[in-house]
């Protein structure tokens, strides 16, 4: 079986690459589990001063995955919270880690696939790559990313794309503030790697930790509450009707009828 998420570090660069292709990327328990222990691994590495996430196939990730949505409509209130709070742990160690992360994003970044990106601290994206947070056409709440968008965007942005659920190209991404650059296919790959090398080899490894910190930290000083509140509402509208409805609407692939 091969591993859901690659890890190399090559000039003091780490790539850490979801690699679920044949699953659009799409997360489940495992591949959020093994995607926490790769960062940490990543953050523990004398070897790296910054990380490069990125993923294999067409798809940087297509949200979560269909086993698992059905899964949930099974679970206890207790193994939602437990559930929500994984999710909560690989965003919070992404956000606080103490180097820097550039997402390399090419093809969709939906749902939690598009708060994995959201996340990182400087995004590359292709013409052709589409982001949205489409949590609330299948009965779902955008909870936790929801945290995570607003210190990015304006709140009046925040509410048009995640009331809407609407996906977006990178070009509309880039208008919103949610990523940094835009970058033919061909040239990606390149561009990120002349980036991060950039960064290793003109600014102090301490300064880069510090200044993250010095900006994640300040930042919102309520985050950790908005992210506790976030994780109860994951766990409540997972029992609600309309989350019962959307999932079996969404899984048989029939048009929901809100």
């Amino acid at each position: 079986m091969e591993n859901l998420v690659l890890y190399d570090v090559a000039e003091r660069i780490a790539t850490i690459t979801i690699n679920r292709p044949e699953k659009s990327n799409a997360l489940n328990p495992d591949l959020i589990a093994e995607l926490t222990a790769t960062f940490i691994k990543a953050s523990e590495d004398d070897l790296v001063k910054v990380v490069v996430l990125k993923a294999n196939g067409s798809s940087f990730s297509a949200g979560a995955d269909l086993a698992y949505l059905q899964q949930l409509q099974y679970n206890s209130f207790e193994e939602n919270i437990a559930d929500s709070n994984n999710l909560k742990k690989l965003f919070t160690t992404i956000y606080y880690l103490p180097k820097v992360v550039i997402a390399q994003v090419e093809g969709h970044a939906i749902a939690g696939g598009c708060g994995l990106a959201t996340i990182c601290d400087i995004v590359f994206a292709t013409p052709e790559s589409s982001f949205g947070y489409t949590e609330v056409k299948i009965g779902f709440v955008p909870a936790i990313v929801s945290c995570f968008l607003k210190q990015k965007v304006s709140e009046t942005v925040a509410k048009e794309i995640l009331l809407t659920g609407k996906t977006f190209p990178a070009e509309q991404a880039l208008k919103y503030n949610l990523i940094n650059f835009v970058t033919n296919s061909s040239d990606i790959h390149q561009k990120v790697q002349e980036f991060a090398l950039s960064l290793c080899n003109g600014s102090s490894g301490n300064s880069l930790m510090i200044t993250k910190q010095l900006i994640t930290q300040t930042n919102n000083p309520l985050l950790e509450k908005s992210l506790e509140t976030a994780v109860q509402i994951n766990a409540r509208v997972r029992e609600s009707e309309d989350f019962k409805k959307g999932i079996a609407s969404f899984l048989k692939k029939e048009k929901i009828k809100w």
